[in-house]
């Protein structure tokens, strides 16, 4: 059985390493610029950082880090050429932080076994590191919802603009899914929800209004699943923004991530646009090293203060 026909299973990190995921509906968002400046601020902070691409076949992390396409990635790993992360971790110019480059070539690497994936974040503990960053790949594959529903803090980075956030909705939709099916068979409550689903519910009903179908069946189970999807707390990043209502559209998609699946979405922070991004990835060199008075700096200052509940 693979993980993708599969549950996903709870697998956390059991040490004192902290995982944060960052990932987002659709392609081009700005995952790898977050992820990279995120692993910069907190470096700077003095902790102990990896930063790891985990966009499988499609990875460029190293770019926004200012690093060379390392000789060693997790393809090495994953097929056993390697015995250990460690092996992979490559030096970044940034005292504190490290990388592990994802693969390059390999299109195969992109699904995952169970075994596999869960290999992958045990290892996180043999990492001499306080945090440890992903940056997931685009779209709604069950390795990206699996490392992203595993991790400490998921994080997920949105452009106001429509399709983004549609494709957002539809992310945090299939993390509410997939977090259902891994409570579903944790719990053996199945046929309960089975028949939730079969019950003659409005066309207009939200997947909260199922967990409400179920505690109308059976309370007791009713009340577990909305605890265990209540536990879901994605944070939202709200990248790109030029006005004061493009910084408001983090704030609907809080209220609306409420009414609609229950879920508590926490809105960090928003990055402002800025031209120098561009100019720092054409040069391979890290943004806030490169432009240390880009407003972006204070930008993710505050980002990674509210991620580390920092007042």
């Amino acid at each position: 059985m693979t993980f993708n026909d599969s549950p996903a299973g709870f697998f956390t990190s059991r040490s004192n390493v902290r995982v944060w995921a960052i990932g987002g509906g659709k392609g081009g968002v700005g995952k790898s610029l977050v992820t990279a400046n995120l692993s910069i601020c907190l470096a700077l902070m003095g902790y102990k950082v990896v930063a790891i691409d985990l966009d499988l076949g499609g990875a460029n992390l190293h770019t926004c880090l200012g690093v060379p396409i390392p000789d060693k990635t997790l393809s090495d790993y994953i097929s056993k050429k390697v015995k250990s992360l460690n092996e992979l971790l490559t030096p970044t110019q940034i005292d504190n932080l490290k990388i592990i480059s994802g693969a390059q070539d390999d299109v195969g690497i992109a699904n995952l076994r169970q075994m596999q994936k869960a290999k992958i974040l045990s290892s996180f503990d043999e990492l001499d590191a306080d945090f440890v960053l992903l940056d997931l790949g685009a779209g709604t594959a069950f390795n990206t919802l699996d490392f992203f529903i595993s991790a400490h803090n998921g994080i997920l980075v949105a452009l106001p603009e429509p399709t983004s956030i549609e494709n957002t909705y539809r992310f945090i939709k299939s993390v509410y899914y997939r977090k259902l099916k891994m409570v579903e068979d944790l719990l053996e409550v199945g046929p309960v929800i089975d028949q939730a689903m079969n019950a003659k519910i409005s066309q207009n009903s939200t997947p909260a209004d199922l967990i409400q179908r179920v505690i109308e069946i059976n309370p007791q189970i009713g009340h577990k699943l909305r605890s265990e999807i209540s536990n879901l707390s994605p944070k939202l990043i709200i990248n790109q923004v030029r006005t004061q209502a493009d910084i408001d559209i983090g704030f609907s998609m809080k209220i609306i991530s409420k009414k609609y699946f229950g879920i508590n979405l926490d809105y960090v922070g928003y990055l402002e646009y800025d031209a120098t991004v561009w100019q720092s990835v054409k040069k391979r060199r890290p943004l806030l090293m490169e432009f240390p008075n880009s407003g972006l700096v204070n930008n993710f200052d505050r980002i990674v203060h509210r991620l580390l509940n920092i007042t």
